[in-house]
């Protein structure tokens, strides 16, 4: 009796159906080497797993997947920048040495390829007439696939020639992705519709319309450019923009929105009035147009000059925090206003400029052999700084530690010098004090050359304080010097300061983490209970007129440093703050950050 024919079900894959093809397979005595080889060939294992494999592939491609990212190969080399700037696991030495693989990045190129390609809908052929139009051979025909995203290209209307050209190219819109379209192209139709003596607006408005497929008659510039590569700059933004507020702007739609502290990754900057850039973490992958530094200096400079900005070098009035705690080694005191001369002569501030722009920066991360980065703590009325740090530092004594203050009062019967203050006289503190503001301003002449080196000499043995003042008749003050103790013995210095001592601290040798610790103000005293501060414990009751003051405390700080902060801390009771604060210096030891280039630039 034959064998009946085992019958394949419906879902049968591909592998299922060459075993049974294998199982079936019996040599005669006519085509007995015929069927050994196909029956060696088809029970290869390889075979099988090849066989699964393209299962597994039709099904997820019926799933009709869609790419997660658009720039997988970016991302992979970030990561493998960031393994490489620390001390690495075993993991993640196998992650690096995948990540730098040939095949892989091979791989995460075709992915990148495939994903930034809009595949629908399918371009039509080009109309039969069209040949007939093509004046001469440097005239091309560019047909795009354009969706609901702008096709990311600007015009203008030459002067000299009167001819609408293409004035920039927005890095991965649709234009750019083509690879068809250049800067200095001259542009004649749009869809068949002539451009010649249409405004630019007109021209954009017909562009902006066309879904689907565009078509293009260009005539190609005498020496196109060659696309360029993402570069590394970036920058952080120290000012929030509003493209479509900007009438500026060559085209409101193509620019890019930012806020104060954003990160921004400028792609191109061949024009010197508008960058292209894009936003760190931003999946967008069209660049966006943002002005550039000189041009926005430029601008606020004349709003300055036409009163409609006020003088960045005016005096400020300064902001003092209130909320110190009485019992806390450091007393809060007033900053002298003459005597606010810098006194590391090495600061980096963004700030010095006379208009807040932008600063360059890069991503640094703490080595094992590097001294801790120092953390600044600077708030706003009712913030209650100082209890906060030596809650935090009483937690951990041998991984965090205050900067031992100055004093001229007179020691107390349990005090140890060097403990809860540095004990001095006030003739010490007054040489110390005018150090600040006068060993950077003496005027060098050759009669007295010999004189002012030998008082340079003298003058920076002295310490130098990044604040200091009067509290009670009695002096205060915190040392660079007592800084640097604290930093040898490689413990993390912890300082609460007035905020403008952020400028003296801004040094590639502290390179410091400001935290603006601001409490949580409600609208009135009425919405909480009535004997409880917002910085955490008992301490009265809080009238409506001081919930004010701590608003607008909050509000001048930030107008005025804030571009200076890494990080807010909203405050809301004593326990949480303290536990936020904790987890902010352990990720401050291990992760990396955002800081200005010229603290890493060697």
């Amino acid at each position: 009796m034959k064998e009946a024919m085992p019958v394949l079900t419906a879902g049968a894959g591909l592998h299922e159906t060459l075993a049974l093809l294998t199982s079936q397979l019996r040599p005669d005595a006519n085509h007995k080497e015929d069927m050994v080889f196909l029956k060696d060939v088809f029970s290869e294992r390889s075979l099988g797993y090849l066989m699964k494999i393209h299962e597994k592939l039709r099904q997820y491609e019926r799933q009709s997947p869609t790419p997660v990212l658009h720039s997988a190969s970016s991302l992979a080399e970030d990561v493998a920048e960031e393994l490489q700037s620390g001390p690495m696991s075993t993991e993640e030495k196998e992650l690096l040495h995948l990540l730098t693989s040939p095949h892989l990045k091979a791989v995460l190129s075709v992915h990148d390829t495939v994903a930034q390609k809009n595949f629908d809908p399918v371009l039509p052929p080009l109309p039969d007439d069209f040949e007939d139009e093509l004046e001469e051979e440097s005239v091309k025909i560019v047909r795009l696939v354009k969706n609901k995203e702008p096709l990311g290209a600007t015009i203008r209307r030459d002067e000299a020639t009167g001819v609408v050209i293409v004035a920039r190219i927005m890095r991965g819109g649709a234009a750019d992705r083509s690879g068809l379209v250049h800067v200095g192209d001259e542009l004649r139709e749009v869809n068949g519709v002539s451009v010649v003596h249409k405004r630019p607006d007109e021209i954009s408005q017909l562009l902006s319309q066309s879904q689907g497929s565009i078509t293009l008659k260009i005539i190609p510039a005498i020496k196109e450019e060659d696309r360029l590569k993402d570069s590394k700059v970036y920058m952080r933004a120290l000012f929030d923009y509003i493209p479509l507020e900007d009438k500026a702007t060559p085209c409101q739609e193509a620019g890019l929105p930012f806020k104060r502290g954003d990160i921004l990754q400028v792609v191109t900057q061949d024009d010197p009035t508008w960058w292209q850039a894009k936003r760190v973490g931003d999946s967008n992958l069209r660049a966006g147009l943002i002005p550039s530094k000189q041009f926005q200096e430029r601008r606020l400079a004349y709003r300055m000059k036409m009163g409609t900005l006020p003088n960045p070098k005016s005096p400020k009035k300064p902001v003092y925090d209130q909320g110190c705690d009485k019992a806390g080694l450091r007393r809060s005191f007033r900053l002298s206003r003459k005597d606010r001369q810098g006194s590391s002569g090495e600061g980096s501030d963004p700030g010095d400029p006379d208009f807040l722009t932008y600063e360059e920066v890069t991503r640094y991360q703490q080595r094992p052999n590097e001294r801790p980065r120092l953390v600044v703590l600077i708030g706003s009325l009712g913030a209650r700084i100082n209890e906060l740090k030596q809650r935090v530092i009483a937690e951990n004594p041998h991984r965090f530690a205050v900067a031992v203050p100055h004093t001229t009062r007179p020691k107390k019967p349990h005090e140890k010098e060097g403990v809860e203050y540095h004990f001095v006289t006030k003739q010490q503190f007054d040489a110390d004090a005018l150090n600040n503001k006068y060993v950077y301003t003496v005027t060098v002449s050759l009669l007295c050359l010999y004189v002012i080196c030998t008082l340079l000499k003298v003058l920076l043995f002295l310490r130098r304080f990044i604040e200091h003042g009067e509290y009670k008749e009695n002096q205060y003050g915190t040392s660079i010097e007592a800084i640097r103790s604290v930093q040898a013995k490689n413990k993390m210095c912890i300082v609460d300061v007035q905020p403008e001592a952020l400028k003296r601290l801004r040094t590639a040798e502290f390179k410091p983490y400001v935290i603006f610790v601001k409490p949580r103000v409600p609208e009135s005293r009425r919405r909480r209970s009535a004997a409880t501060s917002p910085g955490g414990g008992e301490h009265g009751r809080v009238t409506d007129e001081d919930l004010q003051e701590m608003r607008q405390s909050a509000i001048q700080i930030d107008q005025q440093y804030g571009h200076l902060v890494d990080r807010v801390l909203i405050k809301e009771d004593s326990a949480s703050a303290c536990a936020e604060l904790r987890g902010i210096l352990e990720r401050l030891e291990r992760e990396s950050f955002w800081v200005p280039i010229s603290w890493v630039r060697t």
